[in-house]
């Protein structure tokens, strides 16, 4: 059973950075497309944030380009959040899953940024 794990959050002062990992046992991340979400304190629905296919090629929401960066090392078998100028708004727990998400949730990993 695949079993995806977050790390890399943290409590963060707005403007600050932070790097999430996700990987995952049980299964290859270098073989599917892979997106990270979060979900905001107070919020049911989890927030499609990026995306980067199995080539590659990325795609990042509007509420965050500019300042997240999604990539991966296929030889790690890890996906990265890169996370720059951080905002108070961007309060959540941050998870990564397939694309669309079919793999079973992790705990996520949690980013507090304060102002």
């Amino acid at each position: 059973q695949v079993q995806l794990v977050e790390s890399g959050g943290g409590l963060v002062q707005a403007g600050g950075s932070l790097r999430l990992s996700c990987t995952a046992s049980g299964s290859i991340l270098s073989a599917v497309d892979m997106g990270w979400y979060r979900q905001a304190p107070g919020k049911q629905r989890r927030e499609f944030l990026a995306r980067i296919s199995s080539s590659g090629f990325t795609v990042h929401d509007a509420s965050v380009k500019g300042r997240f960066t999604i990539s991966r090392d296929n030889a790690k078998n890890t996906v990265y959040l890169q996370m720059s100028s951080l905002k108070p708004e961007d309060t959540a727990v941050y998870f990564c899953n397939q694309i669309p998400p079919n793999m079973n949730w992790g705990q996520g990993t949690q980013v507090t940024v304060s102002s």
